[in-house]
């Protein structure tokens, strides 16, 4: 048996005991150019276990609902910095829950929501009901909160 013969059979095994739906997208919304919490959700859910897809900032939403669609993730995590995540995760959430094929994934948006501290739990629950698991305002709690959802999801995976 050749290095590369072993390589292969390595490479065959993994994928054997890897996990089925360990993929996460991770996203920036439409209007938000801001890439560090990006890379820092990617990190956070990689030493979670989870394979992670990053499609960065400023993500058209046609690409997103598309790449989704391809690769049937176990989870979408939207991120917004710029205080305008409330309005492109409306229609973030409304183009995803619109495919079938992704009306039943896990999808959560977190970050700055709004321009104001005004109104953060009624924008909350307008998400939440346009389609969300899961909102996550800039406060001090929800990265706690989030760390909880990836221990469910990691446990159920």
């Amino acid at each position: 048996m050749t290095d590369a013969d072993l390589m292969v059979t390595e490479e065959a095994r993994d994928e054997e005991f890897r996990p089925a739906g360990r993929t996460v997208v991770v996203s920036g919304l439409t209007s938000d150019a801001h890439t560090w919490n990006l890379v820092f959700l990617q990190l956070m859910l990689e030493e979670a276990g989870f394979d992670v897809v990053n499609l960065g900032p400023c993500v058209p939403i046609e690409v997103l609902v598309s790449t989704c669609c391809d690769l049937h993730p176990l989870m979408i995590v939207l991120s917004s910095v710029n205080g305008h995540g409330f309005q492109d995760g409306l229609a973030t959430v409304e183009a995803l829950r619109a495919r079938p094929e992704l009306a039943g994934t896990v999808t959560v948006i977190g970050g700055k929501l709004g321009i104001s501290g005004e109104r953060r739990a009624e924008n909350a629950r307008a998400l939440m009901a346009a389609g969300y698991d899961a909102v996550y305002d800039d406060d001090a709690q929800a990265a706690g909160e989030f760390d909880q959802l990836l221990r469910s999801m990691a446990a159920i995976r």
